[in-house]
């Protein structure tokens, strides 16, 4: 007598939760500061966009601008976390009795 086919049983695992369930990565905090690093680059464009060759603007100020904006401000604002309230430090451990 043949075999019934057996059809593979689906499980629920946590492996496949809701999206909705995990908090998003980044916060309003983390917006904000990619916002200002953003304002920053592009201040830095703006600065670039003077007419002189020679002038301080362009040759000065955009660089700084635009190397703050994406090396220092962009990665802080992705690398930011809201540090979580410590806890009090645990009372002093009893010394264990002595022996004599």
């Amino acid at each position: 007598m043949a075999k019934p086919i057996r059809k593979p049983v689906r499980r629920t695992d946590q492996k496949h939760r809701s999206l909705t369930s995990e908090p998003l990565p980044l916060g309003r905090e983390n917006y904000l500061i990619l916002g200002a690093g953003i304002l920053v680059i592009v201040a830095g464009y703006i600065a670039m966009l003077e007419g002189s060759v020679e002038g301080f603007l362009p040759l000065v100020l955009s660089p700084i601008l635009l190397v703050t904006g994406y090396c220092v401000v962009i990665p802080a604002g992705i690398m930011y976390r809201k540090s979580a309230p410590r806890e009090q430090a645990p009372a002093a451990v009893a010394e264990p009795p002595k022996q004599a």
